[in-house]
């Protein structure tokens, strides 16, 4: 997809067209440059005696093409820029098309070699052309916002949008788009005044406006009527009615303001599939009341009717069921009602993602995960304050009575957790219960010694060395809390 003077280097880039590496800087006619055409017959040799077609495409700014004659013979290939004559003066521009398919571009647009718009091509550009051509495309935008300011001075119901200087700099074609005639005969005086160049207007319409700037369509991609459309269809809102969409001025319009010309796209193959379907003015008579159109699925073959009288309710039909119905329609008799047709229509299963080999889930990433931390704190965060004071005052009450340690009878008691709480009563100590092991008969009171009375106010006393206290069993948590070191008491630590 290159043209003649590009050659490839040791390490495969392309040289001689300044692509730096590719061949889609637009010089070879294949590349980014808008209506680029790729001449795919330029590896063809001709017939022996064939002359080669010496007619040009030439490309001008935002893709102006015409066809321009090699009169002198000059050895021209695509991407060469050259001098073309112009009115008046001269013209620069690229060569986008040679050869035979020259021929086929004037077919199209109905061209013949003698006409009176092919011009011809007078050298290749030099240095110094390239440089005024240059400085004139450098011009054209603070051109375009001064007409503007003149525009706006004058009144005029008119919009400026776009600006092209002649290649010799000495004429300026504004290109500007208007909903009614308008008079710009003191317009151009005072942009030839400004300017002191010679000014030509030129009206275009919405989408010619939309091809010369460009854009990115609701697609995504570059406009078509910049890249390769070159003739423009009327689009109508029947084209969106044949293919079921919506009304919507605002999705239907393009960046030009008019219908998309996407529409005219698949408006053959909707008309198509359309053909065997019944106009949407019939009404299906049943037993019940006569039914009429609500909407329809092309690619699925379904319909929607409801009855005249109860239209909060829709019936969904096949194609070959609605056309059963017209049959007998046309026979002067009345269908069931919809309601039996709609129960003989099989929904198909909907086929979900199954973990046949051990895969995971294709929607796995779709939930957020939730930390187990974070539930935790909320519910901690969330139980009231009153059910945690009753819990607490349910499990002390269920717990058994933990025992007291023993303490020095000329101790102070110490404080409590709560201060609100009564302090108990040394005499109501009772004992833990034994787990599960039988009770020991206690000794009766004349074998006690006399000189080891327990008295009611200080339980729990130290005994006497070399006596063998009656320890009540003790529960394994208190064990190691209550156990004295080296003799001493448990509460002198």
């Amino acid at each position: 997809m290159a043209c003649g003077s590009c050659g490839t280097t040791e390490n495969g880039v392309p040289k001689g067209c300044k692509s730096n590496g590719n061949c889609g800087s637009g010089s070879c006619g294949s590349g980014s440059e808008k209506l680029a055409v790729f001449d795919w017959l330029s590896n063809m040799s001709l017939p022996s005696g064939q002359e080669r077609f010496n007619i040009f495409e030439v490309r001008f700014k935002n893709g102006r093409k015409h066809f321009f004659k090699n009169v002198d013979n000059l050895p021209l290939i695509m991407g060469d820029i050259i001098a073309v004559e112009g009115s008046p003066g001269h013209d620069i521009g690229t060569i986008s098309l040679a050869g035979e398919l020259v021929k086929v571009q004037m077919k199209k647009r109905k061209i013949t070699e003698d006409h009176e718009d092919v011009k011809k091509i007078y050298r290749k550009a030099n240095q110094r052309d390239i440089d005024i051509w240059q400085a004139a495309r450098a011009k054209e935008e603070e051109t375009q916002r001064k007409g503007r300011e003149i525009l706006g001075r004058l009144g005029l119901q008119m919009k400026l949008s776009d600006v092209e200087y002649q290649g010799d700099g000495n004429k300026a074609t504004f290109y500007y788009t208007a909903d009614a005639r308008v008079d710009f005969r003191q317009l151009i005086r005072d942009l030839a005044g400004a300017f002191s160049i010679r000014v030509e207007m030129k009206q275009v319409g919405a989408r010619q406006e939309a091809a010369r700037l460009g854009g990115i369509g609701s697609c995504g991609r570059e406009l078509c009527c910049s890249t390769w459309l070159t003739d423009f269809r009327k689009v109508s809102t029947s084209a969106a009615r044949y293919q079921q969409l919506s009304l919507n001025p605002l999705k239907l319009a393009g960046q030009c303001g008019k219908l998309k010309c996407c529409l005219n796209y698949e408006l053959d193959t909707y008309l198509d599939a359309l053909k065997s379907f019944p106009k949407q003015d019939v009404i299906l008579r049943t037993e019940k009341g006569d039914a009429v159109f609500v909407k329809m699925d092309i690619f699925k073959k379904h319909l929607w009717y409801t009855y005249k009288e109860e239209r909060f309710k829709w019936f969904q039909l096949t194609l070959e069921q609605v056309h059963e119905i017209i049959d007998l329609n046309k026979n002067n008799e009345k269908s069931i009602p919809l309601e039996e047709y709609e129960s003989e229509l099989e929904i198909p299963v909907k086929v979900d993602f199954e973990d046949a080999v051990g895969q995971d889930s294709l929607t796995r990433f779709d939930t957020p995960k939730t930390s187990k931390r974070r539930n935790n704190r909320n519910k901690r965060n969330k139980k009231p304050v009153a059910a945690t004071a009753n819990s607490s005052k349910e499990n002390t009450q269920n717990q058994p009575p933990k025992r007291r340690p023993k303490r020095n009878p000329n101790q102070k008691p110490k404080a409590t957790g709560n201060p609100n709480q009564k302090p108990k009563a040394e005499g109501n100590v009772t004992q833990p219960k034994a787990n599960n092991k039988p009770k020991r008969t206690p000794r009766p009171k004349a074998d006690r010694k006399p000189n080891k009375p327990k008295s009611s106010n200080e339980p729990n006393q130290p005994k006497a060395e070399g006596s063998k206290p009656n320890k009540p069993r003790r529960n394994n948590k208190n064990r190691n809390n209550n156990k004295p070191k080296n003799g001493e008491s448990p509460q002198e630590k």
